[in-house]
């Protein structure tokens, strides 16, 4: 498993569980931290970004990143850590407390994912309309009408192939296509809103939207290109375990999470759940939720709802992280 460390190592620890599944951290998510007085470790889950072999799923499931995880933290001497984690991060993030809730001091949970079939189909089943608008929807591999089991099933046996050919490179590059565009419907969602409310954050907003749109575009343009590239390879290796850890539900039992925030409540472990108003790929309705459900075990729960949308750099949700994890604890 790669890791690093950054900041002040006498700071406060922080473990930064990136999400996916399938990604890396990336130095853009250590922007909320003061590294002046905080210490972030910052790993690569298996088979992700430097870990090696990328893209391997054998032996790849929770309980094995929460070991992982577990293993870090001993291997650093540390007591206890603060985790901020983002999107499938969170589901890490509710089993490593789950699993071990004294190792943890606070969580900051952005974005939360809860594996449903809703969230999961709403970005590899696009609708009629979706796939009109992205113009290159004729060809994305999953037919119009496929249900989420077959779809998976399609997809995967796309990205493992040993040998990718056209319908392969296309998978893997419509893939990332998919999510780039639902982070671009976001933050079109909450540009459009923060132009009603907010002029001077709709104009930080169209900025990011628009760099957004160009980077859409430029991965549309290069979709009927022959040939693989470094960027397929790695797009390969993520959505290899993307397609894995969601064949598998994310190796998450029935009712796990949800006894992951209880235990957090139980232990007394300040939780922050902060979630863009305009997420178009986790429904704000998941932190809803479980911050009502820790706030009635008695929990130390912090719920916000930045006017952004996916992303943890959009210019209002940037602010409300710095918020949770530079906050002093009594």
């Amino acid at each position: 498993m790669a890791w690093r460390t950054v900041g002040t190592p006498q700071g406060e620890p922080w473990l930064l569980l990136h999400g996916g599944p399938g990604s890396s951290c990336q130095p853009g998510m250590l922007r909320p931290f003061d590294l002046s007085r905080q210490w972030v470790v910052a790993p690569d889950q298996r088979g992700c970004g430097a870990s090696c072999p990328r893209g391997r799923t054998a032996g790849n499931h929770t309980a094995a990143l929460v070991a992982d995880m577990e293993a870090l933290r001993e291997h650093l001497g540390l007591e206890r850590w603060s985790v901020l984690a983002g999107s499938w991060g969170t589901v890490v993030a509710l089993a490593y407390t789950l699993a071990h809730p004294q190792r943890v001091q606070r969580l900051v949970l952005r974005g939360a994912f809860a594996l449903s079939r809703r969230e999961v189909g709403g970005l590899l089943l696009p609708s009629s309309r979706v796939r009109q608008s992205l113009v290159w929807g004729a060809l994305w591999p999953v037919s119009r009408g496929a249900v989420l089991p077959v779809a998976l099933q399609r997809l995967t046996q796309l990205i493992q192939s040993g040998t990718p050919g056209v319908a392969s490179l296309r998978a893997a590059r419509g893939w990332g296509l998919l999510e780039t565009a639902s982070a671009a419907r976001s933050q079109r969602r909450s540009l459009r809103h923060a132009a009603l409310d907010t002029p001077g954050l709709a104009a930080s907003i169209r900025r990011e939207w628009a760099s957004l749109r160009k980077a859409e575009k430029r991965a549309v343009a290069r979709l009927k290109k022959p040939g693989k590239t470094r960027g397929d390879r790695q797009a390969f290796a993520k959505f290899r375990v993307q397609a894995h850890y969601l064949r598998h539900r994310g190796f998450v039992r029935a009712g796990q999470l949800d006894r992951g925030v209880l235990q957090a409540a139980r232990q007394g472990l300040p939780v922050d759940w902060v979630h863009g108003r305009f997420d178009a790929i986790c429904p704000p309705a998941n932190s809803r939720r479980w911050a009502a459900l820790g706030r009635a075990a008695g929990g130390a729960v912090s719920h916000v709802e930045p006017h952004s949308g996916h992303l943890g750099h959009e210019p209002d949700m940037l602010p409300a992280l710095r918020r949770s994890v530079r906050r002093t604890l009594a």
